[in-house]
């Protein structure tokens, strides 16, 4: 009896790529297998994230996009087709991406993860007093209410009617739902004794030549030329608090507004974390935050906070830790409200599940580190009910300690079982071992890689030659001998976020690990107790600003004695050589590209052809360095632009110190025009290390270097790590990599739990002691891992 064949449906079983070339992909072929969990290795730059979410991930959204009307299309950011030949298989992707939370003041983890709403649902029906809809309980909907006459058509006559109004919103109207009233320090924003015209301002943005300027010097409120010291009260109360007024400046309609409005308007409507460098240090320097007395933080109106369910009002809730609020809610037997208490139940269960359970819901959502917001962002998948999806994971172990990897695996692996294809690029060897399907990409990074050079099983990448297999079974071991340190950074009484009153010595002059669980104290204890000191540099996990009109060379500020040497050499001004300046080609404005939008299609962006991509004006090119205009300098890579400004006629020492030091962090191939937006995560943060490494610093503090680092890339670390301390520096790492822990002179580990089961120091000793006692949860992990 023959049997039947398979249905055509049934052989879609694959997602198949056929010649992959977005960014430094070189003609990739590859066919994912559905259903299954496929994990993308290879060094940072190799092209993981090009295949993953710049092809795949990117063509998936954009057809799902054109299934919508025209129409709707227009308020949808538009995606162009990724540059490949086939794509064929691929089903809706649902990405989970490493990218900040928006760092917006009113954001906090209850309003990005929908359990606010259902909160306020929740009091709405359920709190005693009764008090209003959902809104009255929502610390960004201000209580307003007016009257007025309306005037309307009805049967051909206008109809005047009296109607009025109100809304009742939860807001607080003292610190308007921020929960902070700040106070400003004024000898921090004018020099009393000078005068406007003499520079008194020292406000980053108010200088007398701008536009503020104009206005200051033309509003005939005071006399620009007198001292501040000698204002009259009227006059100082003009310059500092007077609201938005109309005035007339060279015939110009204008707005005044005071310094002090102006700065709230301006700097404080951001989150701290989205600020400019300079605007953040000034904003530190001048204002002071304090709760706010009305509502004491809580961000919330005397009457949201006068309804309660069970004793407890919603501020209370939001304030407590997410795995005592999940009990609470457990505990609420309410039929009426029977299907809200399940659906929160299971989001309150989720964050427990993954790891955050120690979170707030009032945390601003500013101030998770890279992988909570990653985690946080997974929370919303978990219960859901959706098979045959696909979901994209970069990097889900960031920040977290060896002990949680095991349980993020765990959700991967549920994800997968319920029928979806997970896609996850990572480094960490404990979650590559689970895959089903691994991807090689390399053999190296940026030009040197974009090859698929291993397809098949974990086993198979384990014996296979390619760098990823040589590295998989890399265990580092403890240092035989460890530096002496030569003197303490004292901490005392630490008490920030979930910290217990705790005193430590941090050690100067060698390595020290900072370790613990996610959640047990590490960033609020060095963030909050040895950032800002003198001499210390923090280099943090923070995204890098930047557009396609920046690259490693503006960033770095490699670019300037670049620019100056250039100048010299040809007797020209240094601006020309800047293609965001004087010297840009006029058609395409020093971008390289003419864009063309073509409304709710995707744009398209096609090479000048003026210029041939090259960004500059023709008579630009004609001037040469050590025999080389400025676009073939732009063109090189950081290890051969090393060589070039190291020696011979282009000798620049300026340029070369910093080209040492993009090297130094294992960035030898990136070009130094690249456009920053091209770069993976990894290169990011260490075009980060690179460029604040060159500070004048004692002691450098950073956090979680190894986040997006291939294990190859670990060792170049270390080696980093190293020097800088034989230099005489202090380094500090809040890392929770193995290698980096076995490898550092003294080890801090924080602990025992997370939220407030954590706060304490637990162990402080060597690494070798620490493994010894394995008597924490750090010290059992790395005892297996050194084995």
């Amino acid at each position: 009896m023959t049997t039947p064949p398979a249905p055509a449906a049934d052989s879609h079983d694959v997602i198949r790529v056929r010649g992959a070339r977005e960014n430094n992909l070189r003609d990739v072929d590859v066919e994912l297998p559905k259903r299954r969990l496929t994990v993308f290795t290879g060094v940072s730059g190799s092209g993981k994230s090009s295949l993953v979410f710049g092809t795949i991930a990117a063509e998936s959204q954009r057809l799902i996009n054109e299934t919508y009307s025209a129409f709707v299309q227009g308020f949808m950011p538009t995606l162009a087709r990724p540059d490949v030949d086939v794509l064929e298989g691929l089903t809706t992707a649902i990405i989970v991406d490493q990218e900040r939370m928006g760092a917006n003041i009113r954001s906090t983890v209850g309003t990005v993860t929908d359990v606010n709403a259902m909160l306020r649902i929740l009091f709405s029906r359920l709190g005693e007093p009764q008090i209003g809809s959902p809104q009255a309980f929502s610390f960004n909907v201000a209580s307003i209410s007016g009257a007025g006459a309306v005037n309307f058509e009805r049967g051909g006559k206008t109809v005047k009617e009296r109607r009025d109004f109100s809304i009742t919103g939860g807001m607080c109207p003292h610190c308007e739902g921020t929960g902070r009233v700040s106070d400003f320090d004024l000898s921090a924003l004018f020099d009393a004794d000078k005068s406007l015209n003499e520079g008194a301002v020292t406000v980053p943005g108010y200088s007398m030549d701008g536009w503020n300027g104009r206005i200051y010097r033309g509003c005939g409120f005071f006399d620009p030329d007198k001292p501040i010291s000698a204002f009259t009260d009227t006059e100082l109360d003009d310059l500092l608090y007077k609201e938005a007024t109309k005035v007339k400046i060279e015939g110009i309609n204008l707005t005044y507004m005071g310094l002090i409005p102006q700065i709230q308007k301006s700097f404080l409507s951001k989150d701290r974390e989205a600020m400019q460098p300079h605007i953040r240090a000034f904003v530190d320097r001048a204002i002071t935050f304090t709760d706010c007395p009305e509502c004491h933080g809580t961000r919330l109106s005397e009457l949201a906070r006068s309804s309660r369910i069970r004793g407890r009002n919603i501020a209370e809730l939001c304030a407590m830790q997410i795995s005592d609020l999940a009990a609470w809610v457990a505990e609420l037997d309410e039929p009426s409200a029977g299907p809200l208490l399940e659906a929160l139940r299971e989001t309150l269960d989720s964050f427990v599940e993954i790891g955050l359970g120690y979170l707030s819901l009032d945390r601003p959502s500013g101030t998770l580190s890279g992988g909570e917001a990653q985690r946080t962002k997974m929370i919303r998948h978990l219960g859901s009910s959706l098979t045959d999806v696909t979901y994209v994971f970069d990097e889900p172990t960031i920040g977290l300690h060896p002990h949680d990897i095991a349980r993020m695996n765990q959700l991967l692996l549920q994800l997968r079982d319920k029928g979806n294809t997970v896609l996850v690029v990572e480094h960490k060897p404990e979650t590559i071992a689970i895959g089903d399907h691994v991807v090689d990409l390399g053999p190296r990074a940026g030009t040197e890689g974009g090859q698929l050079v291993y397809e098949g099983t974990v086993e198979g990448l384990r014996s296979s030659d390619t760098l990823t297999g040589r590295h998989l079974d890399d265990r580092a071991a403890l240092k035989p001998q460890v530096r002496a340190a030569n003197g303490t950074l004292e901490v005392r009484g630490a008490d920030s976020h979930n910290l217990r009153e705790v005193d430590v010595d941090i050690p100067l002059g060698v390595l020290c690990a900072v370790t613990g669980v996610a959640g047990s104290g590490k960033s609020s204890l060095v963030h909050g107790s040895i950032a800002g000191r003198e001499g210390v540099v923090v280099i943090d996990q923070g995204a890098i600003k930047g557009s396609r009109r920046s690259n490693p060379a503006t960033y770095t500020g490699l670019l300037d004695p670049i620019r100056k040497a250039f100048a010299k050499a040809n007797g020209v001004k240094p601006g020309l050589f800047s293609a965001n300046s004087d010297g840009a080609c006029p058609h395409c404005k020093g971008a390289g590209v003419v864009y063309t939008d073509l409304a709710m299609m995707a744009g398209v962006a096609v090479p000048c052809e003026v210029c041939d991509g090259k960004r500059f004006q023709a008579e630009v090119l004609e001037y040469t360095f050590g025999g080389k205009d400025i676009s073939e300098v732009l063109a090189m890579s950081v290890g051969q632009a090393e060589e070039f400004f190291g020696a011979g006629d282009g000798r620049i020492p300026a340029a070369h110190k910093i080209l040492v030091r993009l090297a130094d962090v294992g960035l030898g191939y990136i070009k130094l025009g690249q456009p920053l937006t091209t770069l993976s995560g990894g290169e990011r943060q260490r075009l980060k290390l690179a460029a604040q490494m060159g500070e004048k610093a004692d002691v450098y503090v950073l956090d979680e270097p190894t986040t997006g680092l291939h294990l190859a890339d670990v060792e170049q670390l270390l080696g980093l790590l190293d020097r800088l301390v034989d230099t005489g520096k202090s380094v500090v790492v809040i890392e929770h990599h193995q290698a980096v822990m076995a490898h550092a002179d003294w080890i801090i580990d924080l602990g025992p739990g997370a939220g407030h089961d954590g706060g304490l120091i637990v162990f402080e000793g060597t690494p070798a002691e620490l493994v010894a006692e394995a008597s924490t949860l750090t010290g059992q992990h790395l005892a297996e891992y050194v084995g």
